[in-house]
C-alpha cells in the first residue's frame, strides 16, 4: 500500500504536467488544443488524486511527499477554477486573466522552490528534481504573463521534465516488483526512506501537515500582498480560487493536525482557514455590489485577542511558532483599524509580512521534519524554563491526547470549538442593515466559525467519546449556519414570519434537553448551554419582530464571555497537568450516575505497551476492565488477595453469580494436573481456548494458584469456573501476570458491557484501568458447562451463551467418548 501510495502521487504528478506541457505548447495557436474549462475540469480531477496520495501516503510519516503532493494539488485545484473561470468568459481578458494566476504561481514559486532545496539537502533526488521544476515552470509563467519574450515553451519544457522524472520513477517501481526486489533503481528504493522515517517518528509526536498549512498560508497573503506591490492590477472575482481552495484545505490541514495529535497547530489552522474564506467573500461581494464591504470592529479585536493567547501557550511548546503568530495578531488588529479591511494597505502590508514569515516557517519545519540536524526553534529552553516552576507543569508523555472514553485517532478538538462559539457570537453583535444585509463582512465569521468549524469540533468530540458534548456542538453550528444566513445573507428580508419561529422553538427544545444533561457533566457546560438559549430566545424575540432593543447583544455577549472562559480552561487543560481552570463539577449527582467521572488509566488494547502496563496494575493489586472473545469484564490477579476482594466489592457481587479463574494455557495448571481426573483433563484440552467456561469440583488445585484468604469469593464451596479465552490480547495478559479473577464488567444485575464506554459509565471510579479496544467481538457471553459429574459421561449447562449446546456435547463425543 506504502508504494501504491507514492507511485499513485509521483504518476499522478507526471500525468498533471503532461496535460500542462500539452497546453502550453499549443498556447500560441489560434484554438488550444485543450480547452481551458475541459483543462480546468482535468487539473481538479489530477488535484483530488494527489490529495488522497498524499494523505494516504502520510501515515507512514513520509513528511516531504505528503507536503509535495499537497502543495501541487491545491496549487491545481486554484488553477484549475481560474482556468474555468477563463473559459465560461468570467475573465474578460488577458489582463484579468494574469491579475488572475500570478498572485497563485509566485506563492507556489516559492513554495515548490523550499520543498525542492529540503529534498536536495535530505537526499530526497527524485522529489526534489519535481518540485524544482514545478517551480521553474511557475516562475516561467509570470514571466510569460508580464513579457512576451518568455515563450510559452519554456514553461512546456519544465513540466516535460517533470514527466521524465515520472517516468523515470515508473520505471525503477516495475524493475523492482518484476525482479522480486532485487533491481532497484537508485531514488526509487522506498525502503531505505521507510526505515529513516520511522526511526524518526518513534522520537515524539511530529505534525507532518503543518508545513502544508503554512503553504497554504503564503497563498491567501500572496493575493492580497501583490496588489499592495503593484503585481497584480486589482482585486476581483479571479483571485478567489485561491483564497477558497486554501480555506478548503486548510479545514483539511486542521482535521488532520488534530490526527496527529496536535491541538494548538489545528486551532491556529482552523482559524486561518476563517480569514481566508473571508478575504474570497469580500473579493465576491463587488460583483452584486459596487460598493466594498465594512468589518465589524469588535469581531476582529476578540479575534486578535484569540490569536495572542494562542500564540502564548503555543510558545510554550516551540517559541518560532508562537512568534510567528504574532503575525496574525498584527493582522488582526490592522483589519480592525482599516473599515474596508483586505483592500486597504495596512492589512496588505502585514499579508507581505505573512508571506515571508510563513515562508521561513515552511523551510524550519520541512528541514526538521526530515533532516538528522534540526534547525533550533527553542523548545528546549521553554520545556528547562517549566520544570522548574512548581506551579505550571507541561502535560507529556504518551497519554497526553488519550480521550477520556478510550481510544481515539484524533486530538480533542474542544479549545477550537468554545473558539468559534466566542467568534460567532461577538460577530452578531453588529447590526446588519435590513436593505443591504450584505454590506458587513458577517457571513463568513459565522457561518465558517459559528458552523463549519463547529461542525469540525463536534464530530471529533464524538469521534473521542464524548457524546453530549458533540451534540452541542454539532445543534450550535446548525443553528448559527441557519440564522447566520438567514439574517445576514439577504434571506431574512424585512418581513418577520412565524415559520422561522417554529424552527427557533424546535432548536430550543432540543436546547433544553442538552442543558439538562450538563447537569450531570459540569457547571461550565451548563452555564454555557443556559446562555446560549438566551441567544436562542434573542433570534425568536427578532423572527416575530418582538425583540427589546439591546437584548440580542447583551445575550451574545454574555455567552461569549462563558465560551471564552470554557475556551481558556480547555487551552490550559491541553498544555497544563491539573485544573488551572477548572470547568466545574456536576451540579447533580446521582448514585450510580456518572460513574466514570473519575478518570482512570484507558489504554488502547492495540498496542503492546499498553497489555504490559495493565499487567503492571494487576500485579500491584490494581483491578482492571479488559476486553476477551466475548464481552469485557474486570480482572484482577490470582495471587494478590486483596486485588480479588476489591473486584468482589466493587462488583457488589451476587452469591449466585460466583467470580471465575481464567489461564492462558493449560500448563498453568500442569503442577495440579494429578488433581484432576483424566477425563476432565483431556475435555478441558479439546474445549479450549474457546468461549466456554467449565464448571469443575473445587480442590486442593486451587491452593496452586496463590489466592489464600480471597479464595472464598471465586466460586462455590463445590465448584470453580475456568476457562482460556479465545482472544490474543487476554491471553499475553494473562501470561504476564499469570492466573486472573474474572467477573463481568457491570455491576449485578445490570446487561454486560459490550463496549469499553460502558465500562466507563458502570465501573469507571472502581478500576484502576481499562484496556479499550470498542465494540465487542460477540454480545453474548460464554456457554457455562457443568463438568462436575463428566466421569460418569454427564454434562449439564449453567448457561447456554454463544456456543450452543450441541455443539459442546459434539465435542464430549467425538473427542473423549468411545
Amino acid at each position: 500500500a506504502e508504494s501504491l501510495h507514492s507511485s499513485i502521487g509521483l504518476l499522478g504528478i507526471s500525468a498533471g504536467s503532461l496535460l500542462l506541457a500539452v497546453h502550453f505548447y499549443s498556447s500560441p495557436r489560434a484554438t488550444p488544443l485543450i480547452p481551458s474549462t475541459a483543462l480546468g475540469v482535468l487539473l481538479l480531477i489530477f488535484s483530488s488524486l494527489l490529495a488522497y496520495a498524499g494523505i494516504r501516503r502520510s501515515l507512514r510519516n513520509a513528511s516531504l511527499f505528503l507536503s509535495l503532493c499537497l502543495t501541487i494539488s491545491v496549487f491545481w485545484c486554484g488553477y484549475g477554477v481560474v482556468f474555468i473561470l477563463g473559459g465560461q468568459g468570467v475573465l474578460n481578458d488577458a489582463g484579468d486573466f494574469r491579475n488572475a494566476l500570478v498572485p497563485g504561481l509566485v506563492a507556489f514559486t516559492l513554495a515548490l522552490l523550499i520543498i525542492a532545496a529540503v529534498g536536495f539537502l535530505c537526499r530526497e533526488v527524485i522529489l526534489a528534481m519535481v518540485a524544482s521544476a514545478l517551480s521553474l515552470a511557475s516562475a516561467h509563467e509570470v514571466a510569460m504573463r508580464y513579457s512576451a519574450a518568455f515563450g510559452s515553451s519554456a514553461v512546456a519544457c519544465n513540466y516535460m521534465i517533470v514527466c521524465f522524472v515520472g517516468g523515470y520513477f515508473a520505471l525503477g517501481r516495475t524493475l523492482y516488483f518484476l525482479t522480486k526486489e532485487k533491481i532497484a533503481i537508485p531514488g526509487t528504493d522506498l525502503a531505505k526512506k521507510k526505515t529513516h522515517e520511522q526511526i524518526q517518528s518513534t522520537s515524539g509526536s511530529v505534525n507532518h501537515f503543518a508545513a502544508t498549512g503554512l503553504i497554504l498560508n503564503m497563498l491567501s497573503a500572496s493575493v492580497f500582498g501583490c496588489r499592495l506591490l503593484g503585481v497584480t492590477g486589482k482585486l476581483f472575482i479571479g483571485q478567489v480560487p485561491w483564497l477558497w481552495a486554501a480555506g478548503i484545505y486548510q479545514i483539511g490541514i486542521c482535521i488532520l493536525s488534530y490526527r496527529a495529535m496536535d491541538v494548538l497547530m489545528a486551532t491556529f489552522f482552523g482559524f486561518t482557514s476563517i480569514l481566508k474564506f473571508a478575504g474570497g467573500y469580500c473579493l465576491l461581494y463587488p460583483v452584486w455590489q459596487p460598493e466594498e464591504p465594512s468589518f465589524p470592529t469588535p469581531f476582529l479585536v476578540v479575534f486578535s485577542i484569540l490569536f495572542v493567547l494562542l500564540a502564548l501557550f503555543l510558545a510554550l511548546k516551540s517559541p518560532a511558532d508562537g512568534v510567528y503568530l504574532l503575525v496574525y495578531v498584527a493582522y488582526c488588529i490592522a483589519l480592525a483599524c482599516r473599515p474596508k479591511g483586505f483592500f486597504e494597505g495596512g492589512p496588505q502590508g502585514v499579508d507581505v509580512a505573512i508571506f515571508v514569515a510563513s515562508a521561513l516557517m515552511t523551510l524550519i519545519h520541512l528541514y526538521n521534519a526530515k533532516a538528522g540536524a534540526k534547525i533550533p526553534t527553542g523548545k528546549g529552553a521553554v520545556k528547562a524554563l517549566l520544570a522548574r516552576s512548581s506551579f505550571l507543569k507541561l502535560r507529556e508523555g504518551a497519554d497526553l491526547h488519550a480521550p477520556y472514553l478510550g481510544y481515539s485517532k484524533y486530538a480533542d478538538a474542544e479549545v477550537l470549538g468554545y473558539a468559534c462559539s466566542v467568534l460567532a457570537s461577538f460577530a452578531i453583535t453588529m447590526p446588519g442593515d435590513p436593505q443591504a444585509p450584505l454590506a458587513t463582512v458577517v457571513i463568513p465569521w459565522v457561518v465558517v466559525a459559528g458552523g463549519i468549524l463547529k461542525l469540525l469540533g463536534g464530530s471529533v468530540a464524538f469521534a473521542r467519546g464524548k457524546t453530549l458534548e458533540s451534540s452541542a456542538f454539532i445543534l450550535y453550528a446548525v443553528m448559527w449556519i441557519i440564522w447566520g444566513l438567514t439574517r445576514y445573507g439577504g434571506l431574512y428580508g424585512t418581513t418577520r414570519s412565524f415559520h422561522a419561529a417554529v424552527g427557533i422553538i424546535a432548536f430550543m427544545l432540543f436546547n433544553g434537553f442538552i442543558v439538562f444533561c450538563t447537569l450531570f457533566l459540569n457547571i461550565a457546560w451548563f452555564f454555557y448551554s443556559l446562555t446560549f438559549s438566551l441567544v436562542a430566545v434573542s433570534f425568536l424575540l427578532d423572527a416575530i419582530h418582538a425583540l427589546p432593543a439591546g437584548y440580542d447583544i447583551a445575550a451574545t455577549l454574555i455567552f461569549g464571555l462563558v465560551s471564552f472562559y470554557c475556551f481558556l480552561s480547555a487551552l490550559f487543560s491541553s498544555i497544563f497537568e491539573g485544573s488551572c481552570l477548572p470547568m466545574g463539577r456536576p451540579i447533580v449527582q446521582l448514585s450510580g450516575v456518572g460513574g466514570g467521572m473519575t478518570k482512570c488509566l484507558h489504554l488502547p488494547a492495540r498496542k503492546a505497551s499498553s497489555v504490559k502496563r495493565i499487567a503492571d496494575i494487576l500485579k500491584n493489586g490494581g483491578t482492571c476492565g479488559i476486553p476477551t472473545d466475548t464481552v469485557y469484564v474486570l480482572v484482577a490477579a490470582c495471587n494478590r488477595p486483596d486485588a480479588v476482594e476489591k473486584a468482589h466489592h466493587s462488583k457488589r457481587q451476587a452469591q449466585d453469580r460466583p467470580m471465575s479463574l481464567w489461564i492462558s494455557s493449560l500448563k498453568q495448571l500442569e503442577p495440579a494436573k494429578h488433581l484432576f481426573t483424566p477425563l476432565l483433563w483431556d475435555f478441558m484440552e479439546a474445549a479450549w481456548p474457546s468461549p466456554i467456561s467449565l464448571v469443575v469440583p473445587r480442590g486442593e488445585w486451587v491452593d496452586f494458584l496463590g489466592m489464600k484468604d480471597s479464595a472464598k469469593y471465586v466460586g462455590t464451596p463445590q465448584s470453580v469456573a475456568i476457562r482460556i479465552p479465545d482472544c490474543s490480547v487476554t491471553t499475553h495478559l494473562i501470561d504476564l501476570v499469570g492466573p486472573i479473577v474474572v467477573t463481568s464488567a457491570n455491576p449485578t444485575g445490570e446487561a454486560d458491557t459490550t463496549h469499553h464506554n460502558q465500562v466507563y459509565a458502570k465501573l469507571g471510579d472502581k478500576v484502576d484501568a481499562v484496556l479499550c479496544d470498542g465494540p465487542s467481538p460477540e454480545n453474548i457471553a460464554s456457554t457455562v458447562v457443568d463438568c462436575t459429574k463428566i466421569d460418569g459421561g454427564n454434562i449439564g449447562f449453567f448457561r447456554v451463551g454463544i456456543i450452543p449446546k450441541s455443539q459442546v456435547k459434539l465435542i464430549l463425543i467425538l473427542f473423549l467418548l468411545p
